[in-house]
Parts: structure tokens; C-alpha cells; sequence
């Protein structure tokens, strides 16, 4: 079966969002703490997309408000979560949009992990490669060709 790809860099600004059908897993700690076919994902040019999942999605206790925050120009005050499972904490390893400004009205009550932080996140029965650095979260599957910003020498792509 062949893969239909898509270039990073064909990817629009501003950002757009779409569902993503696939399921969506998230492993911590050794356990699921999350599972959904009812994710979005974020495309902006030069950037993996970036998942976002619904808060209901989550095991009971897995997503808890951590301190800090940042902001989008494009999908405004962004605040950080802490994720658990399995035994396991991982502070500020979230993120979601409580208010995001109106183009992205989509997003409330979702929250995007960094994978990179997790034992595992999985998009349908593929494991995602975490975007380069550690500022960005978006997540590298087969159907996406980089480069992607986010690696040493991106930082004005």
C-alpha cells in the first residue's frame, strides 16, 4: 500500500485545521492515557502537524494544569499541563488554548503533548518521530516530508 505524502513546506500560513480520522494513542508510564479517532491536527508551512486531542479522551488524572504559558499569533494564550501515567509525571509536557482566538475556535477543549516526553504516540498503527528541538510539538508521520523547523539553524524559516 503506497502513502499519499505531503510536503512541510506546502503546509499554509496561517496554520489550518483539520480531523485526522486515523486513531490517536498517547502511552505514558506504560499505559494508554489517551485514545481518540476525534483528534485534529494543526498544519502551518515547515512544521510537522500538530496534534490535538480531546480532554476526554484522557484517562481520569492524566492531564493536570501546570505553571507557565505562551502565546500564538495565531491561536492566542496557550497554558501547560502536566501528564501522568502509569507512575510517571511529566511537568509542562502539555498544552492547550482555554480562549483561542476565533479561526482556531476548533482547538477548545483539546490539548496537544509533546511526544518526545511520552513512551509513545501513535497515529493509526504508526509511532511518530517528535519535530526537531524542543520548542515546537508537532509529530512526524510516514505522510509528511520534512525539512521541518525546529532543528538548529531553522529558527528564521
Amino acid at each position: 500500500m503506497s502513502i499519499e505524502q505531503r510536503r512541510a513546506a506546502d503546509f499554509p500560513r496561517p496554520p489550518v485545521i483539520e480531523p485526522e480520522g486515523r486513531c490517536v494513542r498517547i502511552v505514558l508510564g506504560g499505559e494508554t492515557i489517551a485514545e481518540t479517532t476525534r483528534a485534529l491536527r494543526v498544519l502551518e508551512t515547515r512544521h510537522p502537524p500538530t496534534y490535538y486531542i480531546p480532554f476526554a479522551a484522557f484517562r481520569p488524572g492524566a492531564i493536570a494544569p501546570a505553571p507557565g504559558r505562551s502565546v500564538c499569533e495565531w491561536k492566542g494564550v496557550a497554558r501547560y499541563h502536566t501528564v501522568r501515567g502509569g507512575g510517571r509525571a511529566e511537568p509542562a509536557a502539555a498544552w492547550s488554548y482555554p480562549d483561542p482566538l476565533s479561526a482556531y475556535a476548533a482547538l477548545h477543549d483539546h490539548v496537544a503533548v509533546y511526544a518526545g516526553r511520552m513512551d509513545a504516540c501513535m497515529v493509526g498503527e504508526e509511532r511518530v518521530t517528535p519535530q526537531p528541538g524542543g520548542f515546537y510539538g508537532g509529530w512526524i508521520t510516514a505522510d509528511v516530508i520534512g525539512p521541518f523547523k525546529g532543528a538548529p539553524g531553522t529558527e528564521f524559516w
